[in-house]
């Protein structure tokens, strides 16, 4: 019997009908047995803070916590400005510390960026690439995914229907799966 591992998907969005939060949920059901993902909204945790580090806020070690508990962590970010979002950043910067005790640390990573124009997030994705190394465990490389044209990909019921997404989502979230097995070997 495989493995089933769980995975703490980052949602890089705090609007309410995201795109990112859509795909997110896409993923998950389209992920294999094998994977059991947690759809996490950056809704409850508060802004970083180094001088509160001495009594961290609960929130922020209810998110530690359950990265720590992971068997890896998928981020799915919209683009912001060329970059991220300043939520998802200071979940990553939340997640990350004290200093040399990240959350991340051995997890496997996988990064899905989006947008509803035809860049598809590249720089947001680019910049996750950049901030990672050293707080987290592998980097998936290959395949990437940069889900663009994402505003008409969804019904009103948030169900993913454009079939040639959902055929890349698919592809990717297997290869995600694959990633995370032979590293958890």
């Amino acid at each position: 019997m495989a493995a089933l591992y769980n995975i703490v998907v980052i949602v890089g969005s705090l609007r309410k009908e995201a795109y990112t939060l859509k795909i997110a949920n896409a993923l998950s059901r389209l992920a294999p047995e094998t994977l059991k993902l947690d759809v996490t909204t950056l809704h409850d945790i508060s802004f970083f803070n180094q001088d509160l580090e001495a009594a961290p806020p609960k929130d922020w070690l209810a998110f530690r916590e359950k990265l720590q508990k992971s068997d890896g962590v998928l981020f799915v970010t919209p683009e912001y400005n060329r970059s991220i979002p300043g939520v998802l950043k200071n979940a990553i910067d939340v997640g990350s510390r004290p200093y040399g005790k990240s959350s991340f640390l051995g997890k496997p990573i996988g990064i899905v960026s989006n947008s509803p124009g035809v860049l598809g997030g590249v720089n947001a994705a680019m910049n996750l690439k950049q901030l990672l190394p050293g707080i987290t465990g592998p980097i998936m490389g290959q395949p990437e995914i940069y889900l663009v044209g994402v505003g008409d990909a969804f019904d009103d019921q948030g169900n993913l229907v454009k079939e040639p997404m959902q055929k890349v989502m698919k592809q990717y979230i297997d290869a995600y799966a694959a990633f995370v097995d032979q590293y958890n070997k």
